[in-house]
């Protein structure tokens, strides 16, 4: 009796910011977080998860030098975009961009009329950093609808050499580094395809349209696209654990069956008069098994797996009886040499508490490890433990 009261003690005070009336069941938190996604931590997914290519097309306008003289409408001309990139959590990402197409420029004509303007192809590859403004200031949520996503990024623009066939005119070719910016307008289609507008602005040299004037000292290229986006991989994030959920939970049954047990004892007399005493029960040293559970990818001994050390020791000493330690690490995941390096690092780890914090002698201690080619237990993550045994023969 007074040992089940010590168990339901410790284990209340382990739980206890976690554990009501009935014990919480805990889930993972996949595909959201409950705060804003800058105060959240997220697991590092696959290289190949929230891979992301788009496809885009549109129109262009160069501004720079004279061209301002014509009409906004004859400066218009056709362009796309090609994109592959990676979110590395929810707000943040990289892509590499391949842009191009036509550009109208009005450079030498006196004239400034459609028919006068020198049409050129361009591209542009650039790298950019994107930024999902609705996942960073709210809480991240993989179905959202609507999401605003600015960008900014550096690259190298190019544009072979140009014949006007009406004046002859030769102009030769041109490169210039790119400064690119602006924002995406991504609406949900489904998990794996988006709907896009993006703006974008290119701030390129002076020559890149072949004039030269004191001011503006750049060219500019604005653009205005209409894509697809089709995400690839695992598209959701998950929220760090803040603990083993599989061992918070064994915790909360056992929290949950104790006060089970507490209720049906006090059910029953405190004392029973008509009942002859009972005879005094001889001390019969008994095998004792208990058992440290350990976190993913970990051989640290939690604070709320002391008492179970405490408990092995303080019985083999008790009766002078040796101890036997196994340590095991569940099979899917990690590989085989790794979670046999793992599982002796916890019974090691096991070994060193109960000699230096509880005194027992290591002479009375013999340790074997066993990876994951022995499963001890049929749910995977009970099977990141360490098995005590107290051996009376």
């Amino acid at each position: 009796m007074k040992t089940k009261a010590l168990l339901l003690a410790v284990l209340f005070g382990s739980a206890l910011a976690v554990s009501a009336q009935n014990a919480q069941r805990y889930e993972p938190q996949v595909g959201f977080s409950t705060e804003r996604g800058s105060k959240t931590n997220f697991k590092k997914n696959k290289a190949t998860d929230n891979v992301f290519i788009s496809l885009a097309g549109g129109a262009n306008v160069l501004f720079g030098d004279l061209n301002g003289n014509a009409e906004l409408m004859d400066r218009i001309a056709p362009s796309g975009a090609i994109s592959v990139g990676k979110w590395y959590n929810p707000y943040l990402a990289f892509r590499l961009q391949v842009n191009g197409g036509k550009m109208r420029n009005y450079s030498y004509v006196t004239d400034y009329k459609s028919d006068n303007a020198q049409e050129f192809w361009w591209i542009n590859p650039h790298v950019d950093l994107m930024w999902d403004v609705t996942n960073f200031f709210a809480p991240y949520k993989e179905s959202k609808v609507f999401r605003f996503i600015p960008f900014v990024g550096l690259g190298y623009a190019l544009r072979p050499g140009y014949t006007d066939d009406k004046t002859h005119t030769s102009f030769p070719r041109a490169e210039s580094a790119s400064l690119n910016g602006g924002a995406q307008f991504m609406f949900r289609l489904s998990k794996r395809v988006d709907l896009f507008l993006e703006g974008q602005y290119t701030l390129l040299g002076e020559h890149w349209n072949w004039d030269s004037h004191p001011r503006p000292r750049y060219d500019r290229a604005v653009q205005a696209m209409l894509g697809l986006n089709f995400n690839l991989g695992r598209k959701e994030f998950e929220v760090i654990e803040p603990m083993d959920y599989n061992l918070l939970n064994d915790l909360n049954d056992q929290i949950n069956r104790l006060r089970e047990e507490n209720a049906e004892l006090a059910k029953r007399p405190e004392f029973c008069p008509e009942c002859p005493k009972c005879p005094e029960a001889s001390e019969q040293k008994e095998n004792l098994e208990n058992v440290v559970y350990f976190r993913l990818n970990s051989a640290k001994i939690d604070k709320h797996q002391e008492i179970s050390i405490f408990n092995t020791a303080e019985y083999a000493k008790k009766y002078n009886l040796p101890i036997k330690l196994v340590g095991y690490a569940d099979k899917k995941t990690g590989n085989p040499d790794y979670n046999k390096g793992i599982s002796e690092r916890r019974a090691r780890a096991v070994a060193k508490r109960l000699i230096d914090k509880y005194g027992v002698s290591s002479d009375n201690i013999s340790i074997e490890w066993m990876g994951d080619t022995v499963q001890p237990y049929a749910e995977n993550a009970w099977n990141r433990v360490v098995i005590m045994n107290t051996d009376n023969k």
